[in-house]
């Protein structure tokens, strides 16, 4: 953003909701980004109905009516976050996916090769993105289990990447059924971010033996994990429910 030549006159009235004066609405851009970290950190630890505008404003250092006049109600702030690292997130999958299947190797692609592709973005950004990139995971595991409006917020920001998935599997797997590759991604999304979450059940449960932030081997456990699963639910001898 530009600079003013001369700061705004200031006002001897009350501080008032509604849109801010051209000084503040014309703030730099680590304004808006600042509120969207404090927006991100907060959601991802108190959920969408667990935050408030105030909150946000105050965790940001700016006033509340800066909130609203870059994003609106607390759904746009919402949205705006979600929006922010699913296109790096998405856009990265995808592109890495395309890659390995114009370039797959001598012998052609596996399911290996392709959730390999599919499955490290994510990870390695919580590895090496820092504390936002971990905020944003807990979040989209928030989001992608919440019966209210997750379905309808997961499908906007991540469908196409799916689906171009979706796409690449029928081409290793051409005689898949159609509901099986669903099942199939579903019980993978979820398992994809409730690891991302790093919740730590997993240490409690395996009585340390395994730990959750341990990204680098989570990642290669799912890569095998969902080859396998694919291989049994969509196969020709998969036997699903359909078949019973």
């Amino acid at each position: 953003m530009t600079k003013l030549d001369a700061p705004a006159p200031q006002s001897a009235a009350p501080a008032r909701r509604g849109r801010p004066s051209k000084a503040k609405a014309e703030g730099t851009a680590d304004t808006r980004e600042s509120i969207l970290d404090a927006a991100e950190d907060l959601f991802s630890k108190h959920g969408f109905y667990g935050v408030t505008i105030r909150e946000v404003a105050r965790e940001a250092g700016v006033d509340t009516a800066l909130v609203h006049y870059y994003f609106g109600a607390k759904r746009g702030l919402f949205d705006a976050v979600f929006l922010r690292r699913a296109e790096v997130w998405n856009n990265e999958r995808v592109d890495a996916i395309n890659r390995y299947a114009r370039d797959p190797g001598p012998g052609g692609m596996t399911l290996e090769g392709l959730f390999e592709a599919f499955l490290r973005p994510p990870f390695q950004w919580s590895l090496k993105g820092g504390p936002g990139w971990k905020h944003y995971a807990a979040l989209v595991a928030q989001t992608n289990a919440n019966p209210t409006f997750g379905g309808e917020t997961m499908a906007r920001y991540f469908d196409p990447a799916i689906r171009r998935l979706i796409e690449l599997i029928k081409q290793i797997m051409p005689g898949a059924r159609e509901v099986d590759l669903y099942w199939a991604y579903h019980n993978l999304s979820g398992a994809l971010t409730l690891t991302l979450g790093e919740t730590g059940r997993l240490d409690r449960l395996s009585g340390g033996l395994c730990r959750s932030g341990d990204l680098e081997a989570a990642c290669d456990y799912m890569i095998r994990f969902a080859a396998a699963g694919f291989r049994a639910v969509c196969g020709p001898d998969s036997g699903g429910p359909a078949d019973r």
